[in-house]
């Protein structure tokens, strides 16, 4: 993919937020089948929870001292910002944005919401099965530990979706901008305006 002129090649995603990403990737896919399609016993499904939690507190801790580019203070927008940009986001050309746009960062809070409310939902859970119980069932009452069963199961619906919309963007970015956002979030080096 050629680059114009007005675009500059520089090293945006550090080491540790690219493993991070990768590694989320890989979890929640993995734990959307298991919980999908896995055995009986989810003991393997708890401890992928337990990890996607871990890099979770990783990434929030890492948006307030990570690089700049991580920082949420340097991704996320204003409502003026996110309409600008969805204004000329069908235009056929790359958009160049160092690091996440403004609607991509909405995508970002979006997806660590959701995954923390899930991973609150699974520590909660009691499907009455008497095997696949959150370690903090008992803590919050046989109600909410009951109704956060069907939460989890909204919340893995939801997580699909919202992971299917970001396989969308790239690809829409790819055949439709000409942008690849793929290779920058393997190398760390990415394509972008020169200020």
């Amino acid at each position: 993919m050629s680059q114009p002129d007005h675009s500059q090649r520089v090293r945006v995603w550090d080491p540790a937020l690219r493993i991070f990403h990768w590694l989320l990737a890989i979890l929640v896919i993995s734990n959307w089948l298991l919980g999908q399609f896995g055995p009986n016993v989810m003991t393997l499904h708890f401890w992928f929870g337990y990890a996607i939690a871990g890099l979770l507190v990783f990434r929030i801790i890492w948006g307030f001292v990570g690089p700049e580019a991580a920082r949420f203070t340097s991704f996320l927008r204003g409502p003026r910002a996110i309409w600008d940009y969805l204004r000329h986001m069908g235009r056929r050309e790359p958009s160049n944005w160092p690091g996440h746009n403004p609607l991509g960062a909405l995508s970002v809070v979006a997806m660590i919401a959701v995954l923390a409310l899930q991973v609150g939902t699974g520590l909660v859970s009691d499907p009455e099965d008497f095997i696949n119980v959150g370690p903090f069932a008992a803590d919050v009452g046989a109600t909410v530990s009951r109704k956060a069963v069907g939460w989890h199961h909204l919340g893995g619906t939801v997580i699909l979706l919202l992971v299917l919309l970001h396989l969308a963007t790239i690809l829409f970015y790819r055949f439709w901008k000409n942008e690849d956002l793929i290779r920058p979030m393997l190398t760390g080096w990415k394509w972008v305006r020169r200020r």
